[in-house]
C-alpha cells in the first residue's frame, strides 16, 4: 500500500501555478476520452488516436489519470521506463524512435507493477493536480487525457485543472450492450454540467471482423448504437 515514487506537491502556491502556466504553454489542444463503464476500452481509444495524431505528423502526449489501472504503458510497451525530474517538473517518458509521443502515468511511479493504489479521494486528486502542474510537455499539438470509468472526484478534479487551458472537449466510448450505454449517458450529463463540449461517441465492439475473409458481422456482438458524426468530421473521416 506504499505510494508512488517521488509524489510531492510544488514548494508553494505561486511556484505551483508558474510552473503549470509553463508546462501546459505549449499545448495547443487538449482532448479528454471518457465513459461511464469500465472496459469499453478507453485506454485503446487513447493509444489509437495517439498514433493515428502521430502518423498525421502531430505532436502528441498522454496524460494518464487512470490512477488504478493505468494500462497504456503496457499498451505503448514502455511498462519498464521511469520517469525522472528537470527544472521544469517530471520529464515524461516518449514512445518510440522518434519519440513523437510523450506519455506520463502513475504505472511509471509505482514500485512494482502489481502495486495497487489504495488512496482516498484528496490524495488522487492532489497527484491528478500534480500531474498538470509539474510534467514538462514541452510542445504538442495534442494531450489526450486517458480517465478512469465513472464521474467521481478524478474526473471533476480532471477538469477542474485544465479547464483554463486549451480544453478541446470530450470523446466517450461505449459498447454495444444497454448497460454500457445506460452508464455512457450519465457521462453525457456529466459533461453538460461541466460545460464539456462533447466531439463525438465512439462504439467500441460493436462487431466482428473475420481474420480470414475481412468481412464485418456486427450481428455476432449486437446492433450499433451508433457514432455521433461530429467527431468524423473533425477528425477529417466521412460522417
Amino acid at each position: 500500500m506504499a505510494g508512488p515514487r517521488g509524489v510531492s506537491g510544488p514548494s508553494s502556491a505561486v511556484f505551483g501555478l508558474t510552473r503549470e502556466r509553463t508546462n501546459l504553454a505549449g499545448v495547443r489542444h487538449i482532448l479528454l476520452v471518457l465513459s461511464g463503464k469500465g472496459g469499453v476500452g478507453k485506454s485503446t481509444l487513447s493509444t489509437e488516436l495517439a498514433l493515428a495524431l502521430r502518423n498525421a505528423g502531430k505532436r502528441v502526449g498522454i496524460l494518464d489519470v487512470d490512477l488504478c489501472g493505468p494500462s497504456i504503458p503496457r499498451m505503448l510497451r514502455v511498462q519498464d521506463s521511469a520517469v525522472h525530474q528537470c527544472d521544469s517538473g517530471w520529464v515524461p517518458v516518449f514512445v518510440g524512435q522518434d519519440k513523437a509521443i510523450a506519455l506520463m502515468s502513475i504505472g511509471f511511479l509505482l514500485e512494482r507493477p502489481d502495486d495497487a493504489v489504495v488512496w482516498r479521494g484528496p490524495k488522487k486528486n492532489a497527484l491528478i493536480k500534480q500531474f498538470v502542474t509539474d510534467v514538462a510537455w514541452g510542445d504538442l499539438d495534442f494531450l489526450i487525457v486517458d480517465t478512469p470509468p465513472g464521474t467521481s472526484d478524478e474526473h471533476i478534479s480532471t477538469v477542474e485543472a485544465l479547464r483554463p487551458h486549451q480544453l478541446l472537449g470530450a470523446v466517450l466510448v461505449t459498447t454495444p450492450q444497454a448497460v454500457s450505454v445506460g452508464d455512457v449517458r450519465r457521462e453525457l450529463t456529466f459533461c453538460r454540467k461541466a460545460g464539456l463540449r462533447i466531439l463525438g461517441i465512439v462504439e467500441n465492439m460493436s462487431g466482428f471482423v473475420c481474420p480470414h475473409c475481412s468481412v464485418s458481422s456486427p450481428d455476432l456482438i449486437g446492433q450499433p448504437w451508433g457514432v455521433v458524426g461530429s467527431f468524423l468530421w473533425y477528425w477529417g473521416a466521412e460522417p
